[in-house]
């Protein structure tokens, strides 16, 4: 026969199962929840109590990029914070979270990424790729990190565009002249058959043709004069 302190024991445990799934019923929606509102309490708790910060969303983005791409960096660090977060989540467009970082040019967030051994040479479209497709000077740090961290300079996309022709097209001059400074090949060519330089000019930007011009011609070896 059960004893008083047996039944109890298991008037609990069927208490606490009864009670599970309406605890976690809205975790999910809390989850993305506070991810867009930058609420990191909520976050962390949910974290603590086994909810997966690897989880997508309905159209498949995990909640690091969209910390991200809300630009909620309360949100991104009690992500980052769990050890069980993986840095390398992509999303349906195979974007990674460095990828988002660089290109909206969070030099912190790249930095943290890349300290969680965010893959700084991804296949295809690459982080350096997304921090030349734009012009502020964090942008410009950002291509210096990673190719600090031995960033490929001359990756190239699925159709053969290099970060060089992203820059000459998008970024700065600054840009421009780094990426020809630690050595991008200016000769390069897309599938379509486009190089650097005409990237830069049919984006109307003759300095950067400018500097891509002089770059070949540094390339090519000096001829003696008789």
């Amino acid at each position: 026969m059960m004893d008083a302190i047996s039944r109890r024991s298991l008037c609990t445990a069927a208490f606490v199962v009864t009670l599970a799934p309406a605890v976690w019923a809205g975790a999910y929606e809390d989850f993305f929840s506070a991810v867009q509102r930058d609420d990191p309490g909520v976050i962390a708790d949910l974290l603590r109590r086994g909810f997966d910060p690897n989880t997508l969303d309905p159209k498949g983005q995990p909640a690091l990029i969209l910390a991200l791409q809300n630009g909620s960096e309360k949100a991104f660090g009690a992500l980052l914070a769990s050890r069980q977060t993986r840095a390398e989540m992509r999303n349906p467009k195979d974007e990674s979270p460095l990828m988002i970082a660089a290109i909206r040019g969070n030099v912190d967030a790249v930095k943290a990424l890349i300290a969680r051994d965010a893959d700084v040479n991804k296949p295809g479209w690459a982080p350096l790729h997304y921090a030349a497709s734009a012009g502020s000077p964090r942008h410009t740090e950002i291509i210096a990190l990673l190719l600090e961290h031995h960033a490929f300079i001359d990756a190239t996309s699925p159709n053969g565009t290099t970060p060089l022709m992203m820059a000459c097209h998008y970024g700065s001059g600054d840009a421009v002249q780094l990426l020809l400074n630690e050595g991008a090949d200016p000769t390069m060519r897309n599938q379509l058959g486009l190089t650097a330089a005409d990237f830069a000019l049919r984006a109307g930007r003759t300095e950067a043709a400018e500097k891509i011009a002089a770059a070949i011609r540094k390339r090519q070896p000096n001829r003696g004069k008789w």
